[in-house]
C-alpha cells in the first residue's frame, strides 16, 4: 500500500454509506417530505436512487426535472430534516479512520466527492473530526449528478492526481457507475446494496465492512 514515489496516488471517498451509516436517515426524511408533496416513494426506490445529488432524485421520482422553486424548496426541508435527525448520533463506520489514517500517512491524496451538499459535508466532518485527511472537500450539489462521473472526475482534478491513479470508495449503485465511467477503481461496501448488485454495477471490489479490506487490496 505504500506510495510508488513515481506515481501520485488518491482515493475519492463517498459519504454516506462509505464513511457513516446515514441511509436510514436519509430515507425516513425523504418519506416526510414526500408524502406531503404526493409524490409515492418506498425502499426499492431509494435504493435505485441512494447516491444521487437531490436534483437527479427529484428528476427520477417525477420523470422529468423539477421546477428549480420545487427543487429548492423540497431539497431544503428534506436536509433540514436529514440534519436534525443525525445531530449527535452519527459515528464513523468500522474501520472508516483507520483507513483514513493509513492512507494519509502512506501519502496518498485523499479527497471526499459527494452527493450531499456542502453544508451536511461541511457538519459531518467537522463532527467526525475527519477534516484533515482529506485535500478536498466536494460536494455534487453543483455539477451532474452520479451516476455522471463529473463529481470524480473533478476530485481528481483538484487533488491533482489522473483519473486511471484514484480509487473511489462507494456503496451506491450510481456511485458505483460513476466510478466506472471516471475509469477510476471502484472498491463497494454493501452498507446500502447487496453484493451481487454492487458486481453488477461495475464494482471492481466489494467488501462487507472496511475492516475486511488488507493493504494488498489498495494498490499502491
Amino acid at each position: 500500500m505504500s506510495q510508488d514515489a513515481s506515481i501520485t496516488r488518491a482515493v475519492l471517498w463517498d459519504m454516506d454509506g462509505v464513511l457513516v451509516d446515514t441511509g436510514e436517515a436519509h430515507y425516513q426524511a425523504w418519506v416526510k417530505v414526500l408524502a406531503g408533496e404526493g409524490i409515492p416513494f418506498d425502499r426499492d426506490i431509494f435504493r435505485q436512487t441512494f447516491g444521487m445529488n437531490n436534483q437527479g432524485m427529484l428528476s427520477f421520482l417525477l420523470g422529468h426535472p423539477p421546477d428549480p422553486h420545487d427543487l429548492k424548496r423540497i431539497g431544503d426541508l428534506k436536509e433540514s430534516i436529514f440534519r436534525q435527525a443525525i445531530r449527535g448520533e452519527v459515528q464513523l463506520l468500522p474501520g472508516a479512520r483507520k483507513w483514513l489514517e493509513r492512507l494519509k500517512a502512506a501519502g496518498w491524496r485523499q479527497a471526499l466527492a459527494s452527493s450531499a451538499p456542502q453544508e451536511n459535508i461541511d457538519s459531518l466532518v467537522d463532527e467526525l473530526d475527519i477534516r484533515p485527511y482529506f485535500t478536498v472537500l466536494l460536494s455534487a450539489t453543483a455539477l451532474p449528478g452520479k451516476p455522471d462521473p463529473a463529481v470524480f472526475l473533478e476530485a481528481a482534478r483538484q487533488v491533482g492526481v489522473t483519473p486511471g491513479a484514484c480509487t473511489v470508495i462507494e456503496d451506491s449503485i450510481p456511485g458505483v457507475e460513476a466510478a466506472r465511467r471516471a475509469g477510476m477503481r471502484c472498491i463497494a461496501v454493501t452498507t446500502t446494496n447487496p453484493y451481487p448488485v454492487l458486481v453488477d454495477a461495475g464494482a471492481d471490489l466489494v467488501v462487507n465492512s472496511l475492516e475486511e479490506l488488507s493493504e494488498e487490496m489498495v494498490p499502491g
